[in-house]
C-alpha cells in the first residue's frame, strides 16, 4: 500500500489517495486502536467495508506522519474529527482506493469509481439548469464531477438535512480532467460560496473543497 497521488491544495491543506492492495491483517498491524475502535472494526463485515475503514485510517496516519495513537471520532452528523490535533479531516473510499484530506479549516473530499449508472440517477442530485450545461461528449465524467463536488461540499459543511439538488448549486463548467467548479450552498439563511476542485485519476473521480 502506497500513496498513489498527493496534492497540496494550499499551505495548510492537502489530500492524498491510496490504492488498497493489502489484506486486512496487514493494514490492521499498522494502526493503534482503542477498545471502541477495535469493537467497531470487529462489527464490520469482512470484505471491502473493513478494508475501506482500515485504509482511510492508515492513510491518515501516513499524512499526519506519526506512529502515535490518533484519537479520531465521529460527531453527531457523522463527520470525522481529530480530538487532540488542530486539523480538520475528511475521509472517503471507493472500491480499491482510500482518500483523506487534511486542513486547518473544514475540508471535504469524495472519490468515486466512474460508471455509466450515474446517468440514470442524475435527476436526483442535479437541478434542470445544471443538467443543461452537461456536455454530451463528456457526460458521464462531468456528472461525476458534479456528484463528487456536491458530496465534498456536503462533507465540508458537515451537517445533515442538505439536499444535493435543492441546496448545493453548481455553476456551468467545461470538463478538463483536473479543474474547478464554482458552487454555493443555500439553505434557509445560509449562503456559502465554494470553489470545488476535481481530478480524474485511474478510472475514478475525486472532488475536494475547503471551507
Amino acid at each position: 500500500m502506497a500513496i498513489a497521488y498527493c496534492q497540496q491544495v494550499d499551505d495548510d491543506t492537502e489530500f492524498a489517495i491510496w490504492k488498497i492492495e493489502e489484506e486486512a491483517d496487514e493494514l490492521l498491524s499498522q494502526l493503534r486502536l482503542d477498545e471502541q475502535e477495535k469493537a467497531h472494526y470487529e462489527s464490520l463485515k469482512v470484505g471491502k467495508r473493513n478494508l475501506h475503514w482500515l485504509g482511510t485510517r492508515v492513510l491518515l496516519r501516513k499524512m499526519l506522519r506519526t506512529e502515535d495513537y490518533i484519537d479520531c471520532k465521529v460527531d453527531s452528523h457523522g463527520k470525522p474529527y481529530l480530538v487532540d490535533l488542530p486539523y480538520h479531516i475528511s475521509l472517503s473510499h471507493s472500491f480499491d482506493y482510500a482518500a483523506v484530506m487534511i486542513g486547518r479549516r473544514p475540508v471535504g473530499i469524495d472519490i468515486e469509481q466512474v460508471k455509466q449508472k450515474v446517468e440514470r440517477i442524475a435527476h436526483k442530485f442535479m437541478r434542470n439548469e445544471e443538467l443543461a450545461f452537461i456536455n454530451d461528449k463528456d457526460k458521464i465524467r462531468q456528472l461525476y464531477v458534479c456528484w463528487c463536488a456536491k458530496e465534498a461540499i456536503y462533507k465540508c459543511y458537515g451537517q445533515k438535512e442538505v439536499s444535493f439538488a435543492d441546496n448545493i448549486l453548481l455553476e456551468p463548467f467545461q470538463f478538463e480532467g483536473h479543474g474547478w467548479v464554482n458552487a454555493r450552498l443555500l439553505k434557509d439563511d445560509i449562503d456559502i460560496k465554494y470553489e470545488a476542485g476535481y481530478l480524474q485519476y485511474d478510472g475514478y473521480m475525486i472532488g475536494y473543497v475547503k471551507g
